[in-house]
């Protein structure tokens, strides 16, 4: 009788083969990256501020990094509204100048009518929304591009404020209030000073974090967040969608016109004073801290975390040469360095993105 064979022993199990996910989860993983607005400006922070740590000893100190935060902040508000105009496909050259516009009508008006300077601020911010709401409904019933129509807001603008100013104080610069009623309590809001860490700050890099925060929640979590990408991407498209384009393009004007409104305050409760011809300028500066950040001129791309740090860019540079003891003349050109390095870099990350 034949005998059965033993049974074969049992074999281990074969290793499994290296799973082609892990590969694609990582080229899926650095193509997020890689197209993500904020990347570039990212990186460009981390060398910015390893560049000026290193040849400035005194940007090293806390106290003067709060100086630089505080140097962002200012610039930074006004970034955040004008980048989501811009990723919805507008510009606004009136920004800079509608700063110091709703700072001399809350001064103005609180000192000529001597009420308390919460009736200004309160009057400031209608005016600042209705600027907003002028160059939205404009754009929109001409059909002439954003451009042309803030800077037409902006030359009025600036004729105003000087005009108006001199009329009203004989002067190019408005009358301090330091000592009227409110004035305390809105410096309290506006331009106090916090201790973070044993740490001095301006209570204006709290706001610009906050509405940073808020800016990106809006754009990546909210409908009108969609309406915005899509209205500067392709405004038929929008419109066969139905995404209401032109009511997203008011509300954006508008929201430059509470930006502008909120650093206008803060001025004016930090100086007591404003001059009638300053904010000149500071529209290029607030769009060139978005294009810093990531938005495309051409709209329906960008992030408010970009135009954050685009602007802590500005204000490292700023206080960085200044720390350096170098001819602050250099800012300028620093400025355009930035700005054209900042262009390339983004391009290059957008074509490496789509490559992947």
């Amino acid at each position: 009788m034949t005998q059965a064979a033993p049974p074969a022993a049992a074999m281990p199990p074969a290793a499994p083969a290296a799973s082609p996910k892990s590969r694609t989860t990582e080229r899926s993983l650095a193509r997020r990256a890689l197209a993500r607005p904020e990347i570039g400006a990212l990186v460009a922070a981390v060398g910015v501020y390893a560049f000026f740590f290193a040849v400035a000893p005194t940007f090293r100190q806390a106290d003067s990094f709060a100086t630089v935060l505080y140097q962002g902040s200012t610039l930074g508000i006004m970034a955040l509204a004008v980048s989501l105009l811009m990723i919805g496909g507008e510009f606004d050259l009136s920004a800079g100048v509608a700063v110091t516009s709703s700072a001399l009508a809350a001064s103005m008006l609180s000192f000529q009518l001597t009420a308390n300077v919460w009736v200004g601020v309160g009057v400031a911010l209608i005016v600042s929304l209705t600027v907003g709401l002028i160059n939205g409904l404009l754009l929109i019933k001409t059909g002439l591009p954003s451009f042309l129509v803030s800077l037409a807001s902006f030359l009025m603008l600036q004729g105003l404020n000087l005009a108006v100013t001199k009329l009203l104080t004989d002067n190019v610069a408005t009358n301090a209030i330091n000592d009227m009623d409110g004035f305390d309590s809105a410096k309290a809001v506006f331009a106090s000073e916090v201790t973070v860490f044993g740490v001095d700050l301006n209570i204006t890099v709290l706001y610009w974090l906050g509405f940073a925060a808020l800016a990106t929640w809006v754009l990546l979590r909210t409908k009108f967040g969609n309406w915005i990408f899509a209205a500067g991407g392709s405004k038929e498209s929008a419109r066969a969608v139905g995404v209401p384009v032109n009511l997203t393009k008011i509300v954006l004007f508008m929201t430059v016109g509470f930006a502008a409104w909120f650093v206008g305050m803060h001025l004016l409760f930090e100086y007591n004073t404003v001059q009638a011809g300053e904010g000149v300028g500071n529209e290029f500066y607030y769009i060139i801290a978005a294009v810093i950040g990531g938005c495309l001129l051409t709209g329906g791309y960008g992030s408010a975390i970009g135009a954050l740090l685009g602007a802590f860019i500005f204000g490292m540079v700023n206080q960085g040469i200044v720390y350096a003891n170098w001819n602050p003349d250099w800012f300028k050109f620093f400025v355009g360095v930035m700005l054209l390095l900042a262009t390339l870099v983004n391009l290059w990350v957008r074509r490496q993105a789509a490559r992947r």
